[in-house]
């Protein structure tokens, strides 16, 4: 089981960037693909980027590639979600997951994996 802390949300204006941090432990954390999701008032959660356990190869939803970004730092265990041009329908809790390997983010369920307890993203207009 893969243990996963979020931080770095708050609130900021359209327009604005945020970066997003998760913080992996636990025995075969650092073996996993790591990936971002989010959930927005009243949407379904949805997918945004992952990760490979290695950090050098990524997969994207197509509605944030350009300006998100995600990345790893395999020292710290640690996946981050770098988010430019922050626009009032980012609005989300966003979560982090862990999953064996990064083809399993191609699963279109959401409720597979490892899952942290969520940060608040609010975009202001």
């Amino acid at each position: 089981q893969v243990q996963l802390v979020e931080s770095g949300g708050g609130l900021v204006q359209a327009g604005g960037s945020l970066r997003l941090s998760c913080a992996a432990s636990g025995r075969t954390s650092s073996s996993a693909a790591m990936g971002w999701f989010r959930q927005g008032p009243g949407k379904e959660r949805e997918f945004l980027a992952a990760i490979n356990w290695s950090g050098t190869s990524t997969y994207y939803q197509d509605s944030v590639k350009g300006r998100f970004a995600i990345s790893k730092d395999n020292a710290k265990n640690t996946v981050y979600l770098q988010m430019n041009t922050l626009k009032p329908d980012d609005t989300a809790v966003y979560y982090c997951n862990a999953r064996p390997f990064l083809a399993d983010y191609r699963d279109p369920r959401t409720d597979f994996g490892s899952w942290g307890q969520g940060t608040q993203v609010t975009v202001s207009s």
